[in-house]
């Protein structure tokens, strides 16, 4: 294939819309503008309310992020979320759990913005856990298996 030969899929260009062409081409006279008034005859800027203040000048003006605008979430942090119990099934006993080490044997999908452990679940195995955050049963539970919970 050649630049030459490129061409846009069917039906993604249409044909011009041909006004004041006469009345039979449905788009004569007034060329589909309406009868009178400012939009028939010229253009009117965006914004414009015909002389009334215009909502952008309605309004007060406000800089930045409100408090209400951080509470829902704007920066709010996203974890991967893995159970005790899992850990127990993808390692061997003595084994250190990474992040990286969790990817590779698939128990999550993506980091996002770090890997929690939660308590679900039995852990028998000792085992050294290095993740941004723990719950307090998931750390107590590894603790009581003969395990450490790093936070990263």
């Amino acid at each position: 294939m050649h630049i030459g030969e490129l061409q846009p899929p069917p039906g993604a260009k249409g044909r011009r819309k041909r006004l004041g062409r006469g009345m039979s081409s449905g788009h004569g006279k007034t060329s589909g503008r309406g009868m009178k008034g400012q939009k028939a005859r010229g253009s009117v800027r965006p914004g414009f309310e015909g002389g009334q203040t215009p909502l952008y000048r309605r309004l007060r003006k406000r800089r930045g992020l409100s408090k209400s605008a951080r509470n829902i979430g704007i920066f709010r942090r996203t974890y991967a979320e893995v159970n005790v119990g899992r850990l127990e099934e993808g390692f061997d006993a003595g084994a250190v759990v990474t992040p990286d080490a969790l990817r590779e044997r698939r128990i999550v999908r993506s980091l996002r913005d770090g890997v929690r452990i939660l308590g679900e679940g039995q852990l028998t195995k000792a085992l050294t856990v290095r993740a941004h955050h723990f719950t307090a049963a998931a750390r107590s539970k590894i603790e009581a298996a003969g395990g450490t919970a790093e936070v990263i």
